[in-house]
């Protein structure tokens, strides 16, 4: 599989904004069974392997979760504050749970767990996300996970993009690209209008 021609402009925007602990960091909109949208912010734990897919963390008994299984297709907004970038990417996302489908990537979301550290794994014991806070003394010091082995609720959860838009705020006029990939699996790429 040959790289997507926007995976550049992402490595220079990280090289450039790696100053900035933040400039992970960005923001996944999905849908509620409602029809109504849903965003918040996940962390960038780089592409899967020989992919242009990226790669983040949930945890299978957060409302996202549920949100993915009913409909997959998604979008992130990303900015680069430094560089003043924009990447904004649509995609379906998968979800790679304990559960036996995606067997082919148990070994992605096996190793995601072990590069985590201790302190983000251990917030997969915590209660369930989005429920009352409970109020118990210990509630969110549970015992230190096996490291090695996931616990059942930790999902690899992948963004295979379909279309980026590409936005440099910065030069006038700016330049913004747009990249799409097709049924045969090609990108292109257009130069478009900010």
């Amino acid at each position: 599989m040959s790289l997507a021609p926007w995976r550049g402009a992402i490595a220079h925007a990280l090289h450039r904004n790696r100053s900035l602990v933040y400039a992970r960091y960005l923001q996944l909109a999905t849908v509620q069974p409602n029809g109504r949208p849903a965003n918040r912010t996940l962390v960038f734990r780089g592409f899967l392997e020989d992919t242009n897919q990226l790669r983040f963390i949930t945890d299978t008994r957060s409302a996202k979760a549920d949100q993915i299984q009913q409909q997959p297709w998604a979008e992130i907004c990303w900015y680069f504050p430094n560089t003043r970038e924009q990447f904004r990417m649509a995609g379906d996302l998968t979800l790679i749970s304990s559960d036996d489908s995606h067997q082919d990537l148990q070994p992605a979301r096996i190793a995601m767990w072990q590069e985590l550290s201790d302190a983000a794994r251990l917030q997969f014991g915590w209660p369930y996300p989005g429920k009352p806070r409970i109020k118990e003394s210990g509630a969110f010091e549970p015992s230190p996970p096996d490291p090695i082995e996931p616990v059942p609720n930790f999902c690899l959860l992948l963004l295979d993009p379909v279309q980026v838009d590409h936005l440099e705020l910065r030069g006038e006029p700016q330049n913004r690209w747009l990249y799409h990939r097709n049924d045969q699996q090609e990108w292109s790429s257009e130069a478009i209008n900010p």
